[in-house]
C-alpha cells in the first residue's frame, strides 16, 4: 500500500514542499529511505521505529517499507521528517484516514517515547503553506507561536505528542487552532530597558551616532579600553527608525532558520544586533558551511552588525565582509546548489588606537612604538575603510562627566529626529532606484544632491590640503555632511554641515597615517 504525506524542507530562508511517500509490501524485512537524505534522516528509522511502539502502536516488521523523499534530487537534512514518515508508516498500514493528510504540511522531530521535539525554520515553512493554498499547518507545540507568524487564514495546530496528531487526523480528538495577534506581539517586543540616556557624557560620540543612525553610514570608533564603545554600540539600535512589521517577519526567517528562536520571543521586533568575537570564522560571518546556514551578517540583517576590535578579526574574515556590504546579500555557492542570504545590514566597528590601547590619552602614556601601531593599523585595509563612512574618536570620560547626576537625550528624542531626516531621503530618492538613504549614493548622487557653494568648496579645499585628507574621504564628506543639513531641515549643504563631516574622518588624517 502507497502513502503520501506533505512535509517541507529549507532552502536559504525560504521553504518547499516535500512529498513524504511510504511504500509498503510483501514479507522481507526491509526499512529504507530515499531520495538524498543526510544522516540524521536515515537515522529516523530508529526514531520512529522506538516513538510508535511505545505509543502504542502495532509496527509490522515482516514488511518491505521504502520512504521516498521528493523531489529526490535536494538534499535533505534534519529530524523534521521523522513525524511525516511515521504517520506514513500508519497510513499505509491502515491506522490512520487518508481523508486530512493532503490538507495539511506536518513536521516534527520525534523522541523515542513519541512526544514531539521542535524543529527549525517553521516560519518560512507556514509562510509557504499559505502561498501553495493548504488549510494549515501541524507541527510541535513549541513552534506554533512562531508559525502563526506566517499570516491569518492558516490554520497552525501544535501539538505535543504522536497520539494526538493521529487522534486528530483520525477525528477522535478535537484540538483548537493557535491563535496569535501579531500586531500586539509586535509591539511587546519592541519594548527594552536599553537608552542613550544611561550614557554620560561622550556627546560628541552621540551625535556621530545620531548622524550614522539618520544616514545609514557605517561608523568606525577609536578609543581607549573603558571609554564606552560598546555601551554606546548597544544602545545604537534603539535610534535607528522602528522596524515593520515586514521587517520583522524577514529578520524573525532568517532567526529561524538558524535556530535562534525559542518559543517565549517568537519575533524579532527589535533591530537585531550581533556582536561576533573576533576568532570568527569566515564562514561563521558571512554563512556556509557542509550545510549552508545564514551567517552573522545575515543574522544582522535590518539591523546592525559590531565588530569589536575591530584589527584583531583575521584579515580574510574582514575582507570576504566587502560584498555583503556592497549588494546587501550574500550567495553560498555549491556543486549542486547556490544559495542566498540578505544581509542588509549597518556596520558599526570600533578599535583602540594602538596594540596597548592609549596612543593620544592625556592621562596615560602609549608603550607602543611606530612601527607596532602601523603595523597594528594597517590590518584594516584601505578598501573596508572605503565602505565606512564615519570615524569618530571616543575619548576615556572624566569624572565630572561620570557623576553628573544629568542626564542626556533619551533614545526615543534621537530617534524622532533620525525619523524626520528618513522620511526627507526616502522622498528624495523615490525616481533612485535602490537608494534608500544618504549611505547609498552613487558619484551620480552625489554630484546632483549634494552640491555645495563657493564657501563650501574653499572649506572642504583647505580640509583636505592641510589635514592630508585621502581622494576616498571626499565624496563620504559629501554625503555625510548631506545627512547633517537633513537632521536640521536644510535643502542647502552649508560650510558649517561640512566642517562637521570633515571632523568624522579621523582615519584620514595625517596624524593617523604611519
Amino acid at each position: 500500500m502507497i502513502s503520501k504525506i506533505i512535509s517541507a524542507a529549507l532552502m536559504g530562508i525560504d521553504a518547499f514542499p516535500v512529498e513524504v511517500e511510504t511504500h509498503m509490501e510483501g514479507n522481507m524485512p526491509f526499512f529504507g529511505i530515499v531520495g538524498l537524505p543526510d544522516n540524521a534522516v536515515k537515522e529516523s528509522r530508529e526514531r520512529v521505529v522506538a516513538a510508535l511502539k511505545n505509543s502504542g502502536f502495532k509496527f509490522i516488521y515482516q514488511r518491505r517499507i521504502t520512504i521516498n523523499l521528493a523531489p529526490a534530487d535536494v538534499k535533505k537534512e534534519g529530524s523534521s521528517y521523522d513525524l511525516p514518515i511515521a504517520l506514513g508508516i500508519l497510513a499505509a498500514q491502515g491506522d490512520l484516514s487518508f481523508s486530512a493528510l493532503s490538507e495539511f504540511i506536518i513536521l516534527g522531530e520525534l523522541a523515542l517515547d513519541g512526544s514531539l521535539r521542535p524543529i527549525h525554520g517553521s516560519l518560512s515553512i507556514a509562510i509557504k503553506a499559505k502561498e501553495l493554498g493548504f488549510k494549515g499547518l501541524i507541527l510541535p507545540s513549541e513552534n506554533a507561536r512562531e508559525a502563526a507568524m506566517g499570516g491569518a487564514g492558516l490554520e497552525i495546530y501544535g501539538l505535543s505528542h504522536l497520539t494526538d496528531v493521529v487522534n486528530f487526523l483520525n477525528g477522535s480528538a478535537v484540538f483548537e487552532p493557535y491563535h496569535l495577534d501579531i500586531k500586539q506581539l509586535f509591539i511587546e517586543e519592541q519594548k527594552s530597558n536599553l537608552d542613550f540616556s544611561d550614557v554620560k557624557g561622550q556627546e560628541h560620540v552621540k551625535r556621530s551616532l545620531e548622524v550614522a543612525a539618520a544616514g545609514g553610514h557605517n561608523l568606525l570608533m577609536i578609543g581607549p579600553p573603558g571609554s564606552g564603545k560598546t555601551m554606546l554600540a548597544k544602545r545604537f539600535p534603539f535610534i535607528l527608525p522602528l522596524m515593520t512589521i515586514e521587517e520583522a517577519i524577514e529578520t524573525t526567517k532568517i532567526h529561524s532558520v538558524a535556530g535562534l528562536i525559542n518559543a517565549n520571543h517568537s519575533l524579532v521586533a527589535v533591530r537585531p544586533f550581533r556582536s561576533p568575537h573576533h576568532t570568527i570564522s569566515d564562514a561563521a560571518l558571512v554563512g556556509g558551511g557542509k550545510y549552508p546556514r545564514p551567517g552573522e551578517v545575515s543574522l544582522a540583517h535590518h539591523g546592525v552588525l559590531f565588530l569589536d576590535e575591530l584589527p584583531e578579526f583575521k584579515k580574510n574574515v574582514l575582507e570576504v565582509m566587502r560584498q555583503p556590504m556592497e549588494d546587501g546579500n550574500v550567495t553560498i555557492s555549491r556543486a549542486m546548489f547556490s544559495l542566498t542570504y540578505p544581509s542588509n545590514f549597518m556596520l558599526l566597528a570600533a578599535m583602540n588606537p594602538c596594540p596597548c590601547g592609549y596612543f593620544g590619552d592625556p592621562n596615560r602614556a602609549c608603550s607602543c612604538s611606530v612601527n607596532q601601531i602601523s603595523k597594528y593599523r594597517s590590518r584594516i585595509s584601505g578598501p573596508l575603510l572605503d565602505r565606512i563612512d564615519i570615524h569618530v574618536e571616543v575619548p576615556a570620560v572624566n569624572f565630572k562627566e561620570i557623576s553628573s547626576a544629568r542626564s542626556g537625550e533619551s533614545s526615543k528624542v534621537i530617534r524622532e529626529r533620525v525619523i524626520r531626516a528618513r522620511e526627507i531621503q526616502l522622498n528624495r530618492f523615490k525616481d533612485e532606484k535602490g537608494i534608500f538613504c544618504n549611505a547609498h549614493m552613487q558619484h551620480k548622487q552625489i554630484r546632483k544632491f549634494c552640491v555645495i557653494d563657493e564657501a563650501g568648496q574653499e572649506l572642504l579645499k583647505t580640509a583636505m590640503n592641510r589635514l592630508g585628507l585621502s581622494a576616498r574621504a571626499y565624496d563620504r564628506i559629501l554625503k555625510v555632511s548631506r545627512t547633517i543639513a537633513d537632521i536640521e531641515g536644510g535643502a542647502q549643504i552649508l560650510p558649517a554641515h561640512l566642517a562637521e563631516a570633515i571632523q568624522y574622518r579621523s582615519l584620514d588624517r595625517e596624524l593617523w597615517a604611519a
